[in-house]
């Protein structure tokens, strides 16, 4: 634009005294026309506005040349895509996003609500995922009632900055449909928030202590002041803030093409902006998406936990939605695929204002790449203008803050107080914890001045933290370490940045003297029922001699702990066991008993006909954080078996505390094929028996269901359909 539009140069966000509900995210469905997110198999419908899904007994296939199946009836995406709508002869597995780029914090909690019905009521799964390797997303049960209704569910522990919502209905029949959907918090008081603008009123770029002869050109209403700058070219590249790439332009000697400065064109009234004059893309297979391209480019690279503010104006000549990745500081470098979630382009200006938090896979991020093809392969037309970001603006350094989930002393993260140098010692050191305010567990990051910076930002020691300052430990980068301290008291930590490793010191208060822990002598007897065959691996193919509904987890033991544990927690796991039949038993993290965190535990515990004794040191992972159970799944094998445990013992691998108690049963739960998990109460050493009928029934997220519930139950430990 002719006037240079910026945001606010300093923008402070205070929060009352009182902690405030905060909206992070809503999508409301009727200002779309399709499914706005990525297609994971399943479409949902548009209805009069209304996101509709029509249940298990449909399945879609996108509109091919090549598809195997057809049918008469073609559903559109927003972004153009077809699929063909195929009904089913029995339910197939369905899931879909319900939202997308949702701005969170590590080890944040959040309220999901949403206004929705369902042509019956209904249990489903909804995940709350920043990822989507294993342990990267917090499952949750919801019930759909069968009238519109607003409804809401929880998540905590969530260990990522920008989080999606995933609907599993599975293989429920009944028609869903979704009006919105919000995300919020509960935020407590905090210090403001200062965001350094890159984009100056004259269009300056204020990189600090580096001097620009050139200007940031965001609005595009200055002509490159050097429009031969090769993508490349590190020395300068990021003084272009807008790269475009049109198909066979720019040609290189490998037969490819590369980007190169944005072109810069005139409206009818004047404004300039940036335009990508996209050519048909013709590229075989996935890669036709990127055969035209438009990156924004920072003026700088962005590391883990940074929090940044994006904002742009966009239109195409045609309606269209695009995805947008990471890259790094070379505009066709591709570093990950997520950026600032899918952007639906209209014939019309629109303004795009998002928050960006950088995630480890994100760190390294210099550009935001949109993929002009992803879903339309035609010759389209992209303008963009306005380009700006801001960054939080930090204090950097090193600071500790502290925390005793004894006495309820949380952290206070906005006054955490930062590392000095000692001239005696040579090295750098603080102090955390107060007479009336003891401290257990700290966390030491590299940055000060918002939560989830902090949090992103922390150090983790290498080994067991000791009362020694002569026990120097080496530290590294990880995010939302929580370090526990060998005792409650006032502590020294010493930090030597040349030789990246730390020491501790306890200068008063009470260490944990180790205890002398008794094993929980409880048998658990689980007699294991028969699963059906396991379902197609992900190429759709047979595991078994036949392709079934089973899963290993279809039967299974839970380890319950009498607290949370986090990140680097180092814990010992001992008991006895047995089997009828030898088999293999693989274990997962949970939260509660089937809230499953992360698939690698203990690793596999191996059952034979004779008593053994099992123990191993098992540090809690990063996927793991906020466990509370150790899982067992017995369902490894086909066959019914009959499996016992005894004599346990969970503990901190010090000695300090016993995470189970040594009598009763209570921190042991099982479930058997089709039910819940039901805990074992003291001094029952058969769980069940597999003889016993039952006229109770489950669906198979494992729910117990009417009689007249449609679909596909367990009764008896027999999967049935029931129509």
């Amino acid at each position: 634009m002719k006037k240079l539009f910026t945001l606010f140069a300093f923008l402070a966000i205070v929060m009352g005294a009182k902690a405030d509900w905060v909206e992070d995210y809503k999508i409301d469905y009727s200002k779309n026309t399709g499914f706005p997110f990525y297609v994971m198999g399943y479409v949902p419908e548009w209805v009069d506005g209304v996101m509709t899904d029509y249940g298990a007994m449909f399945k879609y296939v996108e509109v091919k040349d090549d598809a195997e199946e057809t049918s008469d009836v073609i559903v559109k995406t927003q972004g153009g895509v077809e699929y063909y709508k195929i009904e089913l002869a029995e339910p197939g597995w369905h899931q879909y996003f319900i939202a997308d780029g949702i701005p969170t914090e590590l080890d944040g909690s959040y309220t999901a609500k949403a206004l929705v019905k369902a042509s019956e009521a209904c249990t489903i799964n909804i995940n709350m995922g920043w990822g989507w390797n294993e342990g990267q997303q917090k499952g949750t049960s919801v019930n759909i009632p069968a009238e519109w209704t607003e409804i809401e569910w929880e998540y905590s522990g969530i260990g990522g900055t920008s989080c999606n919502l995933v609907a599993q209905p599975g293989t429920v029949t009944a028609t869903i449909e979704w009006k919105w959907v919000t995300v919020s918090h509960n935020a407590k008081e905090s210090r403001p928030v200062v965001w350094q603008e890159w984009l100056t009123n004259d269009g300056q770029s204020i990189i600090p202590d580096v001097a620009h002869e050139n200007k940031w050109m965001g609005d595009a209403e200055t002509p490159w002041a050097d429009p031969e700058t090769k993508w490349n070219d590190q020395e300068k590249n990021y003084l272009i803030c807008a790269w475009g790439k049109e198909r066979e332009v720019n040609m290189n000697e490998d037969g490819g093409w590369d980007p190169f400065p944005a072109t810069i064109e005139q409206e009818a009234d004047g404004n300039h902006y940036f335009v990508v004059h996209g050519k048909p893309a013709t590229t075989e297979g996935d890669a036709s998406a990127w055969d035209n391209q438009f990156w924004i480019q920072s003026p700088k690279e962005w590391k883990s936990g940074d929090q940044l503010k994006i904002h742009f104006r966009y239109k195409a000549s045609k309606a269209v939605t695009v995805a947008t990745q990471c890259h790094k500081q070379n505009p066709s470098d591709y570093l990950i695929w997520h950026a600032i979630g899918d952007i639906a382009f209209t014939e019309e200006w629109q303004d795009f204002d998002g928050t960006m938090s950088i995630a480890d896979d994100m760190a390294g991020t210099w550009s935001i790449a949109f993929q002009l093809n992803q879903n339309d392969k035609d010759a389209i037309d992209f303008y963009f203008d306005d380009l700006s970001w801001q960054s939080m603006k930090l204090d950097e350094g090193y600071f500790v803050a502290g925390s005793n989930p004894n006495t309820g002393l949380e952290y206070d993260f906005d006054n955490a107080v930062e590392f000095v140098y000692d001239e005696e010692a040579e090295v750098k050191t603080a102090t955390i914890g107060e007479k009336d305010a003891y401290v257990s567990q700290i966390m030491i990051s590299t940055v000060r001045g918002n939560d989830a910076a902090f949090k992103g930002n922390t150090l983790k020691p290498s080994g067991a933290i000791t009362n020694d300052p002569d026990n120097w430990l080496d530290y590294a980068p990880s995010s939302l370490a929580k370090l526990n301290l060998p005792g409650e008291g006032i502590w020294r930590i010493y930090l030597d940045e040349d030789y990246k490793a730390m020491a501790f010191e306890m200068l008063e208060g009470t260490e944990i003297a180790p205890k002398d822990i008794k094993a929980n002598p409880t048998v658990v007897t689980i007699n294991a029922l028969e699963r059906d065959y396991l379902t197609a691996d992900s190429n759709g193919n047979a595991r078994e001699a036949e392709i079934g509904t089973g899963e290993p987890w279809d039967n299974q033991f839970w380890i319950v702990a009498n607290r949370t544990l986090s990140t680097g927690e180092v814990t010992v796991v001992q008991f006895s066991y047995r089997a009828n039949t030898p088999a293999k038993a693989s274990t997962q993290d949970h939260a509660d008993p089937g809230s499953y965190l992360h698939w690698a535990a203990i690793g596999d515990v191996n059952f034979a006909e004779e008593w053994q004794d099992f123990e191993t040191t098992f540090t809690v992972p990063s996927e793991a954080n906020g466990m509370k159970s150790i899982a067992f799944n017995l369902s490894e094998i086909k066959e019914a078996n009959t499996y016992e445990l005894k004599d346990f013992i969970w503990k901190l691998e010090d000695n300090t505390e016993t995470l189970i108690n040594e009598t009763g049963g209570t921190n042991f739960y099982v479930k058997i094929l089709g039910g819940n998990p039901e805990p074992v109460e003291s001094g029952i050493t058969s769980v069940v028996n597999n003889k016993k009928a039952t006229t109770v029934t489950y669906n198979l997220a494992g729910q117990r269901v009417s009689k007249s519930y449609k679909g596909i139950v367990v009764k008896n430990g027999r999967k049935l359909v029931t129509k």
